[in-house]
């Protein structure tokens, strides 16, 4: 799962709009959708905001992506 997949992921549980966050990061909402989308990079300072207004530690989206490749090389390798 990529960084922007994540982000998305956590602010849709915990019911925040990308209005609020654009809004937050002082951006439009448009340029803030295409950051969740993929389309426009995340930079380290808008992810620790971002992070900051979801609650979380910024660490986490990287921590979740370890997990995340290593059950799948985990599953992969019980398959041959």
């Amino acid at each position: 799962m990529k960084l922007n997949e994540k982000i998305r992921m956590y602010r849709k549980s915990k019911g925040i709009s990308q209005t609020y966050i654009a809004k937050q990061l002082n951006m439009s909402v448009s340029g803030y959708n295409m950051k969740e989308l993929g389309k426009r990079p995340i930079t380290t300072t808008e992810l620790e905001r971002i992070a900051e207004i979801l609650g979380v530690s910024a660490s986490i989206f990287f921590e979740l992506e370890f997990h995340v490749e290593c059950n799948k090389n985990q599953q992969h390798k019980e398959v041959i």
